[in-house]
């Protein structure tokens, strides 16, 4: 039997749910739940109706990313799961493909490359993230940046239960401040070089309206793991360096 992959869908008040939905609906891997969990949105909830039949839907009160994927985290029943923003959409091949990736690596957690487009879809910069060789590489990354593009991480259910959900603290940062977690617990973010989502830019997005706070959180994490991170780059530097991918 092939393992089930959640992909969980936060969605707030966003014009583009409706692709975000159908590019998870189109996988080429079929053995997938699809969970749209609605953080208490007072707009553009219609754009949801059509699909509800095919997905499972969860309203809760306002809290916030992180509050909204730790409950579609814990309601999943899938082996994996993977997170989707609503504004962004994957490629077809992109579960298949990224657990394919992952069984042939015996990895737990993996991530993998992006395109920005924007509110037309177009490409602006392609292949836009970082690209990796080793783990030494993606673990040292993380003293100077995040190189990880959230909806493009998935994740075997046994690491939430050793690290813990999204730091609901933290509005913008929680994925930063999660894959510290993963890292120092002894996991490995394996990176699949290839471009399996499509992650928008436009003047709404939460990114966009709150550089001032982003900025402090990242302050923030950094000041708290990156000792640590050195630390731990120091011990296990040669193991790190041997992790190809």
């Amino acid at each position: 039997m092939k393992p089930t992959v959640s992909i969980i869908i936060p969605f707030y008040n966003c014009t583009f749910i409706a692709q975000a939905i159908n590019s998870a609906l189109k996988q080429t891997y079929h053995n997938i739940e699809i969970i749209v969990v609605d953080d208490g949105s007072t707009r553009e909830v219609e754009r949801i109706q059509p699909f509800r039949n095919r997905i499972i839907y969860i309203r809760k009160v306002n809290g916030g990313t992180a509050t909204a994927l730790n409950e579609g985290i814990r309601r999943a029943k899938g082996e994996y799961i993977s997170w989707l923003s609503s504004d962004d959409y994957f490629l077809p091949g992109k579960i298949e493909m990224q657990l394919h990736f992952m069984m042939n690596h015996r990895a737990k957690a993996s991530f993998h490359n992006y395109d920005f487009v924007n509110e037309a879809n177009e490409v602006v910069l392609p292949f836009n993230g970082r690209r990796f060789h080793n783990a030494w590489e993606v673990n040292r990354s993380f003293l100077n940046q995040n190189p990880v593009n959230g909806c493009s991480v998935m994740l075997h259910r046994e690491v939430f239960s050793k690290v813990g959900y999204f730091s609901a603290n933290l509005k913008f940062t929680q994925d930063y401040e999660m894959w510290y977690r993963l890292l120092l617990n002894g996991f490995q973010l394996f990176y699949l070089d290839e471009v399996l989502l499509k992650y928008r830019t436009h003047g709404q997005s939460g990114t966009s309206q709150n550089p001032a706070q982003i900025k402090r959180e990242i302050f923030f994490v950094r000041h708290h793991y990156n000792r640590r991170m050195r630390h731990y780059l120091h011990q296990h530097g040669a193991y790190l360096k041997a992790i190809t991918f």
